[in-house]
């Protein structure tokens, strides 16, 4: 009997503090998962080790260079190269309006094309912000048209604290919770660096609503969960955005 050909596509994300994947079958995914990037090298004997050679591996990085060749190390049993995919002028429906769009985030236009395709698929594309919650948080504004109008870059809550922590010896207490009205120190910082993200996210929304439309925020990235509730709606969760996007413009590329 010979070899059942190769379709599944193994799609990457390799982020400032940890490595996203997920393997693509005709039916959706069959696999998913997520390491810290130190642990990179167990990849081929540990999670990926089960796994059956991919026809393609598509991935985005911005981790460096570093993070790149330990990447391709782990794939190195399957011979197979990693179409690496970057920022360009246009694609997958989305104009990127950064001044240089070379230099925009590989992942943040992943998740871009990703969110525009998920508008596309409504009877009436709206404007979004696309945040990516990870070691810092990414806010992009993505307007009705499908341009890429510019984003901001906010330090995420675990970064906020190290800072105060760092830099102020009164207020090195530990993580906190949560609290519309924080009456622990602990509380107080840990509110304080959710409430300063959510208020970027909302304020961006703001300045991209026009007249009374609303506006969808697309979250992503392992910091997701301590902001989704303290966002108003309408808020759509996804949590592997970015391996959506990569797909997309994989498919483009080829």
């Amino acid at each position: 009997m010979s070899e059942r050909p190769a379709r599944d596509v193994l799609v990457l994300d390799v982020g400032n503090s940890r490595l996203k994947w997920g393997l693509r079958g005709a039916r959706g995914w069959v696999a998913l998962g997520a390491i810290d990037n130190q642990e990179i090298a167990s990849l081929g004997l540990r999670a990926w080790q089960a796994l059956e050679r991919p026809a393609r591996v598509i991935g985005v990085n911005v981790a460096g260079e570093a993070a790149r060749m330990r990447v391709e190390g782990q794939l190195a049993r399957w011979r197979l190269p990693v179409e690496w995919q970057h920022p360009s002028a246009h694609a997958g429906g989305v104009a990127n309006g950064y001044r240089d769009p070379r230099q925009l985030g590989a992942d943040r236009w992943a998740a871009l094309v990703a969110a525009r395709r998920r508008e596309l698929a409504r009877s009436d594309a709206r404007s979004a912000v696309v945040v990516g919650a990870g070691t810092a948080v990414t806010i992009d504004a993505l307007d009705a048209d499908g341009r890429f109008r510019g984003g901001v870059i906010v330090p995420g809550s675990q970064l906020m604290l190290e800072s105060l922590a760092g830099r102020t010896a009164a207020l090195r207490a530990t993580r906190g919770r949560y609290e519309d009205f924080p009456t622990t120190t602990a509380d107080a910082l840990t509110s304080g660096a959710i409430l300063a993200i959510c208020g970027a996210v909302e304020r961006l929304r703001t300045r991209l609503r026009v007249a009374d439309a609303q506006v969808t925020c697309y979250l992503a990235g392992g910091g997701a969960s301590e902001i989704e509730a303290h966002l108003e709606a309408p808020v759509e969760r996804v949590d592997h955005l970015v391996l959506e996007g990569v797909l997309v413009l994989a498919s483009q590329s080829r």
